[in-house]
């Protein structure tokens, strides 16, 4: 298992080797409960379990070195986050952040700053500290971003779908680790 860090009534922790396919059916449970509750993460509401379990296999058998958080408490895994490092030759200081996802059962907990404070550690400890991403714009983790000190680029109109089919803007953040 992975170093752990008890916060609150929950504590964030990284999958290590097998625990992340391991932990695919949990990951694809606190997926398909974000985007049945109409998060904009890449799928679409007629997704099924199986499609999340197969998209976290996948991630969890990436070979880049990518670090995979999860928060989970006396219940199980309830949230997760990845920082993944930038591919390109030119960009070996970047990461980006991707997947903040919080299952409906676990909210207003704090996981999500946690994690997203976890994320910038693993960050760091990647050598990575400039970290990157998107969000959809007016949503709840915008404005986490913002709290947590991330600065604002600017917004992409029509970025993406929602789930059910309408479109969305994005708002893209960075944040300069260490400095």
């Amino acid at each position: 298992m992975g170093a752990a860090q008890m916060t609150q009534s929950f504590r964030i922790r990284r999958l290590v080797g097998p625990d992340a396919l391991e932990a695919a059916p949990l990951l694809a449970a606190v997926l398909a409960d974000c985007v049945w509750g109409g998060a904009s993460v890449s799928f679409m509401s007629d997704m099924t379990i199986a499609d999340a379990e197969a998209f976290w296999r996948g991630q969890a058998s990436a070979d880049d070195g990518r670090a995979i958080l999860v928060a989970e408490d006396e219940a199980g895994i309830f949230g997760v986050v990845q920082v993944i490092p930038a591919w390109p030759p030119n960009q070996p200081h970047r990461a980006d952040v991707a997947k903040l996802l919080v299952h409906r059962r676990a909210r207003r907990r704090g996981a999500a700053a946690a994690l997203m404070r976890a994320a910038e550690a693993a960050a760091l400890e990647m050598q990575r500290p400039l970290m990157t991403l998107d969000t959809v714009t007016g949503g709840a983790a915008e404005e986490l971003y913002d709290k947590l000190g991330w600065t604002r680029v600017g917004v992409i109109p029509q970025f993406a779908l929602m789930p059910d089919g309408a479109m969305a803007a994005a708002t893209v953040f960075y944040k300069a680790l260490g400095q």
